[in-house]
């Protein structure tokens, strides 16, 4: 049985009485920290922390498409850099009203809510930008802002985070929480040698978006679709035979933006999905099992770049609980992935990481491709505009958005020459390769910092 012996002085000055905070692993950390004789607390070290505004001061309905303002919200902060793959932004008048709650370059942003203790720093790319009440920002020149990102991210800043958080059913962090954090402050030299792999990791991070979006623009150039703006029509004419084919009489399905599509994808070679996918469809749920050897793949751990976040991978199943008509969707490399709930239409590719066995769970369909068709190519498309619209167009339910894989099966999919084809997906792996390098590097700085710690 694992256990620790406190003394009650220790207890008094924590203010805490739980068990969970003295577990072994964090006084272990804590000690390691003590012997460096470079710790400072949080709140010892010269900048400023800034909370969020409070939800009543921002309504979110007041969101606005493509807007200069960015609002950063709770689930943007991921570990290191703030993701921008669903950027939401907010009114002029809202800004200007909120700036005092506006990010600079430099700045450290730490989830407080949700996920307690995610921490990511704020580059020039995100500005002008106001962030939430999830949140804490802090600013400060009296430490490398790059090594700080490092050490909040490493075991021991990501850790004893997790041992201040409060509460059971919604656990948070509070102001104190983070400045009662144990910061190892080393050397400046240090501090760069650390700070460097992690300005590194967000060039090469930054690459990966700059390649993906080049085969973005690759393939909606080819469709002649690259600058197209959704008709603002308010009204369509629809022949009954129309109404009769798609089985629709509702006006949402008939919006002209659909068409459009729709039309610049048909004057051109082009096939359904269902036309280049053996099947496509998904499996039904299969019961977990903790000790399982099985992966299930839910949409949270897919990404708009089409990669898969394997390390996200938190619930596992077994042979023996999947039905036998559901071991076909036991994933195969180049499969693509698509979510029908959540986030309907959303595509990845499964291109077979680390040799793990995965089955996706029921809201993930499957299309397993054939008759030469490639799939980072078929992927791009799915996550453009062209593709989005068609997702769209196919939405069923009005709290929970779904799309069936019988409809997935109708989706339009052009068909470009097979160099073109042959670029778009070799632009996506080099996409790739530059995010795995920008991964390594930052898992370098992580080690580095926790040697700097333990080398003392």
């Amino acid at each position: 049985m694992t256990h620790s012996i406190i003394s009650k002085s220790q207890l008094e000055g924590a203010h805490r009485l739980d068990a969970e905070y003295y577990q072994p692993e964090y006084l272990v950390l804590r000690k390691n920290l003590d012997k460096t004789g470079h710790i400072k607390l949080w709140r010892d070290i010269d900048g400023k922390f800034i909370t969020g505004p409070f939800g009543s001061e921002f309504n979110t309905e007041n969101y606005v498409a493509n807007g200069k303002f960015r609002y950063v919200r709770g689930k943007d902060v991921k570990d290191f850099f703030l993701t921008d793959e669903d950027n939401v932004y907010i009114p002029n008048e809202d800004y200007s009203r909120l700036k005092k709650y506006s990010l600079s370059e430099g700045d450290v942003l730490v989830s407080v809510v949700g996920t307690p203790g995610i921490a990511s720093i704020v580059d020039k790319a995100v500005q002008p930008a106001i962030f939430s009440c999830k949140s804490t920002a802090y600013r400060t020149t009296a430490i490398n802002p790059y090594y700080f990102i490092a050490y909040l991210n490493s075991s021991y800043g990501r850790k004893l985070l997790e041992r201040s958080v409060r509460g059971a059913v919604q656990t948070g962090l509070n102001i104190d929480d983070l400045k009662d954090l144990p910061i190892y402050a080393p050397a400046e030299h240090d501090q760069r040698v650390v700070a460097n792999n992690v300005e590194q990791a967000k060039t090469a991070y930054d690459e990966s978006k700059s390649l993906y979006s080049q085969a973005e623009k690759l393939l909606l150039e080819a469709l002649g679709l690259e600058d197209f703006q959704s008709g603002g029509e308010l009204w369509s004419v629809v022949h009954l035979s129309e109404v009769k084919t798609a089985n629709r009489i509702d006006a949402e399905y008939f919006q002209t933006k659909y068409e459009q599509v729709i039309r610049r994808i048909k004057d051109i070679k082009h096939s359904t999905l269902g036309e280049i996918s053996s099947f496509v469809g998904h499996a039904t749920q299969a019961p977990y099992d903790e000790r399982g050897s099985i992966a299930v793949l839910a949409q949270k751990h897919m990404k708009r770049n089409l990669q898969i976040d394997v390390d996200g991978f938190d619930n596992f199943t077994n042979d023996d609980l999947i039905k036998k008509n559901d071991k076909k969707y036991v994933l195969k490399n180049c499969d693509i992935l698509i979510s029908s709930a959540g986030e309907p239409g959303l595509t990845s590719v499964w291109m077979g990481d680390r040799g793990q066995k995965v089955i996706p769970g029921s809201f993930v369909t499957v299309a397993r491709l054939e008759n030469g068709a490639e799939p980072l190519y078929v992927g791009v498309f799915l996550n453009t505009v062209a593709g989005k619209l068609q997702f769209e167009r196919n939405y069923t339910g009005s709290v929970q958005q779904y799309v069936y894989p019988s409809k997935m099966k109708d989706i339009l999919v052009p068909i470009l020459s097979e160099k073109t084809q042959q670029k778009i997906a070799e632009l996506v792996r080099e996409s790739h390769e530059a995010r795995k390098k920008a991964k390594e590097l930052l898992e370098e700085a992580k080690r580095k910092v926790e040697e700097l710690i333990e080398s003392k």
